[in-house]
């Protein structure tokens, strides 16, 4: 007879590892698991500190009457959500949300517009022709905004603008001498779309470029031995094809003409009158203008809530796009 069985001492109990389970894994399952996303941890601190910080900053700011005196006093008075009545009991809320609205439906629609003819002009042309033109597009993209906008002031000066000189000397079109192109709303918001649009098309026709090299040649060879058209070709074919590229860089080019800043800004001479306010320069004047640093907040809190509503849209029709 055993040994342990005469001492009195019971059968031994052990424990079975779950099928399937290395043994020796199962206590260490889950600080494994928390391993895999350690190597993005440094970018997801530097995301919270130099954006989560600045937003939550700003949206508690929205919720208190800050002016200068607040400021230099360090003082805070809460008051609640009356930035955010003030704002929209405010009619010149609406007539700049719809002008940003206008605007940045003009700016998108123009820049994939011509983008997207840019991107087929690529295609077609020989091979120098492609190279020259897309140098100009690379020189465009590489210009700063804020050079670009300087530049565009001097072409458009009244004085010495080469815009006025060229028009004048062709003759077709009147004599243009010491037209201002900033004394109308049309003829500045020309200007300033034309800037955004000239900067914005090369992203777009290279991404556009890229994508339709992606396609087949396989299925233009089809289509041409069917007796299809450019035009045919390009509205079964080419479009489709590249439709959630198509989406993806609407989407990116709504974020960015919704908040244009430097071009209207510098353009004006950093003074622009209401009638070209958009919801970023308001926001920028009532907080720096006038000191009124809460309801500039509040107007930046509220710009942003719309840009989120509006790309919701365009989120849901790129991934209805891309599909399952």
């Amino acid at each position: 007879m055993d040994g342990g069985a005469e001492a009195g001492v019971g059968p031994a109990v052990t424990t079975v590892p779950p099928r399937g389970a290395p043994a020796g894994r199962i206590a260490g399952v889950a600080p494994r698991r928390l391993l895999v996303y350690l190597p993005i941890l440094p970018a997801f601190l530097a995301f919270v500190v130099l954006l989560g910080y600045p937003v939550v900053l700003v949206i508690a700011i929205s919720f208190q009457k800050m002016g200068l005196r607040e400021l230099v006093q360090h003082t805070t008075v809460w008051i609640g959500l009356d930035n955010y009545r003030q704002i929209l009991s405010d009619p010149t809320f609406w007539a700049i949300t719809v002008r940003t609205f206008g605007f940045t439906i003009a700016n998108v629609a123009l820049t994939l517009l011509v983008g997207m003819a840019v991107a087929l002009l690529l295609g077609a042309v020989s091979r120098w022709i492609r190279l020259a033109l897309s140098i100009a597009l690379i020189l465009a993209w590489a210009t700063p905004v804020l050079t670009a906008s300087v530049i565009f002031q001097w072409l458009f000066d009244s004085k010495f603008g080469v815009v006025n000189w060229a028009l004048t000397s062709v003759g077709i079109f009147g004599d243009w001498t010491n037209h201002s192109w900033f004394d109308t709303g049309l003829s500045t918001f020309f200007v300033i779309t034309l800037l955004i649009v000239w900067q914005a098309v090369p992203f777009v026709a290279f991404s556009l470029r890229a994508g339709i090299l992606t396609i087949s040649g396989d299925q233009y060879e089809a289509a041409k031995v069917d007796g299809a058209g450019n035009w045919a070709i390009f509205r079964r074919i080419t479009f489709p094809s590249i439709l959630p590229l198509f989406m993806i860089l609407l989407f990116l080019s709504a974020i960015w003409d919704f908040k244009v800043f430097t071009q209207i800004w510098v353009l004006l001479n950093q003074r622009p009158s209401r009638e070209y306010f958009l919801l970023g320069i308001w926001s920028y004047s009532e907080s720096f203008g006038v000191t009124r640093y809460g309801k500039g907040a509040a107007i930046a809190v509220v710009m942003v809530i719309l840009l989120m509503l509006v790309t919701s849209f365009y989120v849901r029709q790129m991934l209805r796009a891309v599909g399952p």
